[in-house]
């Protein structure tokens, strides 16, 4: 009867510890990729606020300078629309840094209309400097 009780036991107590494992492995692998996903979201807004900051920069010098700066209004246009979904994943994803996202795109919206060349590179300059924040911020919160 001992032996019987014993060998009982001994299931119960490799079935826990088998349960428990694939547990710990399951929240682990759940949290890897949400790791992943974080990332990807994060470089993808990352790009696409380079791509409108370079954009609005051309477009504005254009602007600027009195030339013809049509076509690069367009393609401004396209760029600050790529900025939409990466910026929604990214807050939707890691609404720890919702706030650094939204403050990154902030600026560099900014860098239209600017009065002058020096008001351009300051905002141009605010514009790098939120998103290195904002990559900072997010590089805390996916390493946890």
């Amino acid at each position: 009867m001992w032996q019987t009780l014993i060998a009982v036991l001994g299931t119960l107590a490799g079935v826990g510890i088998t349960s428990a494992y694939q547990a710990r492995t399951a929240r682990t692998a759940r949290a890897d990729a949400r790791r992943a996903e974080g990332l990807t979201a994060i470089t993808a807004l990352v790009e696409a606020l380079s791509d409108h900051r370079r954009t609005m920069w051309l477009r504005e010098d254009l602007r600027l300078s009195g030339e013809d700066w049509a076509a690069a209004r367009t393609e401004s246009h396209a760029t600050r629309s790529a900025i939409t979904a990466p910026l929604l994943r990214v807050q939707l994803l890691l609404p720890d840094v919702a706030d650094a996202a939204r403050e990154a795109a902030a600026a560099t919206y900014a860098l239209r209309d600017a009065q002058n060349r020096d008001m351009l590179r300051y905002h141009r300059e605010a514009a790098i400097l939120t998103t290195d924040a904002l990559v900072a911020a997010a590089g805390r919160q996916i390493s946890i």
